[in-house]
């Protein structure tokens, strides 16, 4: 969770950042207006970006741990049908 709170603060410092340094720069309103406009849309863009590579990370993970779930119940599996086999013969 920490990592998503640091991309999350990280992305908010730049746009408050940008959006105070177009404020402050000497510009018509209408143009402030526009540029404050494209910089949120590129903020926008840029979390969303960041939180589908955070998504992608722990869908990974999870269909990793699925994957050796799966394969320990099959390893598992075997190990008692090798086992129920000695016994048998063992009784025999």
């Amino acid at each position: 969770m920490k990592t998503n709170e640091t991309i999350i603060g990280v992305l908010g410092g730049v746009a408050i950042g940008t959006a105070l340094g177009i404020l402050f720069a000497p510009d018509k309103g209408t143009n402030t207006r526009k540029k404050i406009a494209q910089k949120s849309n590129d903020v926008k863009n840029k979390a969303f970006e960041s939180f589908n590579g955070v998504l992608d990370t722990v869908s990974e993970k999870c269909n990793s741990l699925i994957n050796k779930g799966e394969d320990m119940a099959v390893n598992g599996i075997n190990t008692v049908n090798r086992e129920l086999d000695t016994a048998k013969n063992n009784i025999k």
